[in-house]
């Protein structure tokens, strides 16, 4: 009995020193995997592209970066909650998507087991049209939509993400409506804008003044404020429109991934932000940078999302 106990005692020992072993693998036994859930082009793809090498230099680590475009992040976050939570599965996660499809339609996931982890950027939504559109400014827009009902069409990243409720704001607080086209990124949005396909469309700051603007203009933003990277652009408030839609973009992980590899993730995206190289990339893609450590902006969601609700319950995007 005395060995047999031995035996056990060496057992659990071996174990607990096999488990310790594999927390400190990470992250170099495997490459990490980096989910993104718009297709490429669009400003969370860029974003992470560009954060990529820095990141794993940082972690010491080997990132494989796969987009997962559809149901405007559904399938994305659907991949990520079912994630094994070792460490090895992250996804980048947009608002007001990951809120807003929760007040919309049952999902295929509990978004209580994703944990966000980081907030980078809080990117102003913006409607945009063809250089050769007579549409001038915010006032052309919404009277176009007044005077030619059902014909004034405008494109977005998909159902429920920012530039959709934010359209579906402008058009309720002034009794008009748009007929909405989504896309599954804003590279399709921008194409069909090129192309007069659509009177207007959705895009962020940085998805605008990141990229060659020729063949584009921005009428105006939903912004609280002038951006820094546009400040010529008037905000629809200045316009006399009272809404604001911003677009968040961080990284999240499945819930049960330890708190000291989230913790170490976060603290090294705070790191790659900081340094001057990234921060010389960031004003080229002209992101607006709003780091977050995941608990401060998981705190903020709530209130995000009871204002998603209310605009579902006055205005309901999805019929």
């Amino acid at each position: 009995m005395k060995r047999f106990k031995m035996k056990m005692a060496a057992a659990a020992a071996a174990l607990a020193a096999t488990t310790t072993m594999a927390h400190a693998e990470w992250p170099n036994d495997r490459p990490i995997q980096m989910i993104v859930a718009f297709a490429p082009g669009g400003s969370t793809d860029v974003m992470a592209r560009a954060i990529e090498p820095l990141l794993e230099k940082e972690l010491g680590a080997d990132i494989v970066i796969e987009n997962r475009p559809g149901a405007s992040g559904e399938i994305a976050y659907t991949a990520l909650a079912k994630a094994k939570p070792d460490g090895y599965t992250f996804s980048y996660i947009n608002t007001p998507g990951f809120l807003s499809m929760q007040v919309q339609r049952k999902l295929g996931y509990d978004p209580k087991s994703i944990k966000p982890i980081a907030r980078i950027v809080d990117d102003p939504s913006a409607v945009v049209v063809p250089t050769n559109s007579d549409i001038k400014t915010l006032k052309d827009f919404v009277e176009a939509a007044k005077a030619n009902p059902g014909s004034v069409s405008f494109g977005t990243s998909g159902v429920g993400t920012d530039d959709h409720l934010a359209i579906i704001l402008l058009g309720s607080a002034n009794g008009t409506s748009f007929t909405h086209i989504p896309f599954s990124g804003a590279g399709e949005t921008r194409t069909a804008i090129l192309g007069s396909q659509i009177t207007a469309g959705g895009l962020n700051i940085s998805e605008f003044a990141g990229n060659d603007t020729s063949g584009l203009r921005m009428v105006a933003h939903f912004g609280a404020e002038r951006s820094p990277q546009l400040p010529d652009v008037p905000t629809a408030k200045e316009e006399g429109f009272d809404v604001e839609m911003t677009s968040e973009r961080g990284i999240a992980a499945p819930r049960d991934v330890p708190d000291e590899i989230t913790q170490k993730f976060s603290e090294a995206v705070k790191r790659v932000l900081d340094n001057p190289e990234f921060q010389k990339q960031a004003k080229q893609l002209a992101l607006p940078l709003a780091y977050l450590p995941g608990p401060e902006w998981e705190k903020q969601m709530p209130g995000r999302l009871e204002r998603f609700q209310k605009i579902w319950n006055e205005t309901p995007w999805v019929q």
